[in-house]
């Protein structure tokens, strides 16, 4: 029993000193673990606190300073084709505030006060509502007799919030307590409501209009007894060519109204604050991006002053295609002859718009643009700028358009170069005899152009809707055949948008009968009305020989320098949207029957025969509402022309479109001959200026 024991005995010991050398082995390790660790530890403070102290010293800053943008920088300028200004910027006298560290709320309606002294400003905008707050910030002791005891309460328990209390306390402010103030009161009550509209931070316009220069060095020098009010020079929109081309570049919101509302969430989306300055219509909207200036940006010290951060700097300038002298002729000339038409032609009751461009096909640059309406008003008749309407007043084209119905019936094989037919009028069952404006007998495809054919386009369409016509019988046409003049019409630029730079174009009026008869109308542009920036676009592609370029506004973009265009960032090459199927052959015998149109057909003497041009004429039948009550009664005639010039080398395309400028129908037309007046004029002075 005792040999046992001691043979426990022994056995414990040996394992009791395996046990401390597993612990001692484990011991060490956790020590050097341990103290990896520490060194880890170690390391990352020193890189953090010291190696890089400066890199997060200033992320700290960064992250904890406020960045304040000043008040939107100067727009960039806007020139014509020939580097005249035709858009600029010019200083404007401003008094601003911008709220000072702890300034209180009395101090600044004394200071309101002491302004509305200085300043002639007008208080007209001075809402009711802000009038009261006015009152409540004046007589905090007798605003707060109008909470009920209840609502204190109800307060105490936040069932209501401050913001509640406040405006009980402004709706509860009597007429009566408001009659006490006087035009001094108001004016100060308007003032204090522009130091506190907006964010606290930001810098707020007081006056920028009519500011005298006694209110301006008044102000100035007070700096100290109106600490935040200031004065600078700040900028508004100059055109010195006045009313030129006016409505296209668009215009600018101003400094007190900022974002637009009808634009302000689009606007805020891209990053834009509320008081910020923006383009907001045509060429200022489209080319915001790029005319948009850039604010100074700046920090507040610890003292509550700003501190410039990064200066600002005007936008970029634009060039444009537009030639500002020609557009100013062109203007005068339809001015002149809307008068003239108005006052002396007979047959033009309805008659109060014409629509005119000029463009360059091989680029696609508009070198004038131009739209006028006239009115009668208290026995004078007035003109007013209507150039919107060449991208979005539809108008019914007429037989300017035959080029491309020529082209619909070579492509799809239903009309041969030098293809005869009689030119006899067509009459289908049950409708009135349809004709062309007289009897050619017969001709062949470039005659047919030239003298304005109607049955010629007839008995194409005819083909095209695979139909057979037999003289006063029913006609049945395949409605597909609408889809294949649509679809190569609009190659040319018809019934589709023409992408030019402008916001709101329209994509003209497409109609939505099949009827057989309404092809044979629509092939001699009697049925889908097309806009005036379309039919350029069209009359651009046939000079082109079928190339479909983009029209465009636009023609370089330049850094903002003190020497002028002389930083270039961007050129605006043409775009090329689509080439019109169909071989050279075709476009070759269109154009010798254009070319014919103006030698000896009906465009005779609408552009003089030494400037080489070709194009084609249109008359069509429109009709209005006479009498205003919403329904349309009345039939006019429409003329339109469209040109290019010279003919064997086109360098520029005429469009002119003088809606309603006739009564009667097509066949007993009574029309003025405005259009003819108007395409002589324009062209006659486009070649004086580009000889």
């Amino acid at each position: 029993m005792k040999k046992k024991i001691n043979y426990f005995r022994k056995q414990h010991k040996y394992s009791l000193e395996e046990d401390m050398i597993v612990v001692n082995k484990r011991y060490k390790i956790l020590i050097v673990a341990v103290t990896i660790l520490f060194v880890v530890l170690a390391s990352s403070l020193f890189y953090v606190q010291i190696v890089k102290s400066s890199y997060y010293q200033e992320q700290l800053k960064e992250l904890s300073q406020v960045i304040i943008e000043g008040d939107s920088a100067p727009r960039g300028r806007i020139y014509d084709r020939n580097g005249k200004i035709i858009v600029d910027n010019k200083a404007v006298k401003t008094i601003y505030y911008k709220k000072k560290a702890n300034v209180t709320v009395q101090e600044e309606v004394v200071k309101a006060y002491k302004v509305a002294e200085i300043l002639d400003i007008d208080a007209t905008p001075l809402t009711d509502y802000a009038l009261k707050s006015f009152w409540v910030t004046n007589n905090p002791l007798s605003a707060e007799k109008k909470i009920t005891d209840e609502e204190w309460q109800a307060l105490a328990e936040r069932r209501i919030d401050k913001d509640d209390i406040e405006k009980y306390k402004i709706e509860r402010v009597t007429d009566d307590e408001l009659k006490e103030y006087n035009d001094i009161d108001r004016e100060a009550a308007y003032i204090y409501y522009l130091m506190n509209k907006g964010y606290y931070y930001a810098e707020k316009t007081i006056k920028n209009k009519d500011v005298t220069d006694e209110e301006y060095a008044a102000i100035g020098a007070n700096d100290e007894l109106l600490s935040g009010f200031g004065t600078k020079l700040d900028w508004e929109r100059d055109y010195p060519y006045g009313n030129v081309f006016r409505t296209l570049l668009g215009s600018v919101s101003s400094s007190s109204s900022g974002l637009p509302a009808e634009l302000k969430d689009s606007y805020l989306a891209i990053g834009y604050n509320l008081s910020d300055r923006v383009g907001t219509s045509y060429l200022e909207y489209q080319y915001e991006s790029i005319l948009r200036g850039t604010k100074t940006k700046y920090t507040l010290d610890d003292n509550g002053n700003y501190v410039v951060l990064e200066e600002g700097k005007r936008g970029n300038d634009i060039v444009l295609s537009i030639d500002i002298e020609l557009q100013k002729e062109i203007e005068k000339i339809v001015e002149s002859e809307l008068l003239k038409t108005k006052t002396k032609d007979r047959y033009t009751k309805y008659f109060d718009r014409a629509f005119v461009v000029i463009s360059d096909p091989k680029t696609g640059g508009i070198l004038a643009m131009v739209g006028k309406q006239i009115k009668k008003e208290n026995g004078e008749y007035k003109i007013y700028d209507d150039s919107v309407g060449v991208i979005n007043a539809t108008i019914t084209p007429g037989s300017a358009v035959k080029a491309a119905s020529h082209m619909v019936g070579y492509v799809t094989g239903n009309l041969k170069i030098g293809e005869v037919r009689n030119d006899a009028c067509i009459k289908i069952a049950a409708t009135p005899l349809k004709c062309s404006y007289t009897r050619y007998g017969n001709i062949n495809d470039v005659q047919a152009l030239s003298y304005s054919s109607n049955t010629y386009q007839f008995q194409t369409a005819i083909k095209v809707g695979k139909g057979k016509y037999r003289y006063n019988k029913p006609l049945k046409l395949d409605p597909k055949a609408f889809d294949t003049y649509r679809n190569i019409f609009a190659q040319f630029g018809l019934g589709v948008k023409t992408g030019i730079d402008l916001p709101n174009e329209f994509a003209g009026y497409k109609g939505t009968s099949t009827d057989s008869g309404f092809l044979l109308d629509f092939a001699i542009g009697q049925y889908d009305n097309y806009t005036t920036i379309q039919m350029a676009q069209y009359i651009n592609t046939v000079a082109n020989d079928g190339t479909r370029i983009k029209p465009t506004l636009l023609k370089r973009v330049y850094a903002p320098t003190k020497d002028g265009l002389t930083d270039l960032i961007y050129t605006n090459t043409p775009v090329i949207l689509n080439q019109v199927e169909g071989d050279k052959k075709y476009f070759t015998r269109i154009k010798k029957g254009l070319r014919m149109v103006f030698a000896n057909g009906t465009g005779y003497g609408f552009i003089s025969n030494k400037y080489k041009p070709a194009g084609k004429t249109g008359t069509s039948q429109s009709f209005v509402d006479s009498d205003g009550d919403g329904i349309v009664d009345t039939e006019t005639i429409s003329s339109t022309v469209v040109a290019y010039a010279p003919y064997d080398d086109p360098k520029v395309t005429f469009t002119v479109i003088t809606p309603d400028a006739g009564t009667g129908n097509i066949t007993y037309r009574q029309l003025s001959t405005v259009n003819k007046r108007i395409a002589q004029k324009i062209s006659k002075k486009y070649f004086e200026i580009y000889k």
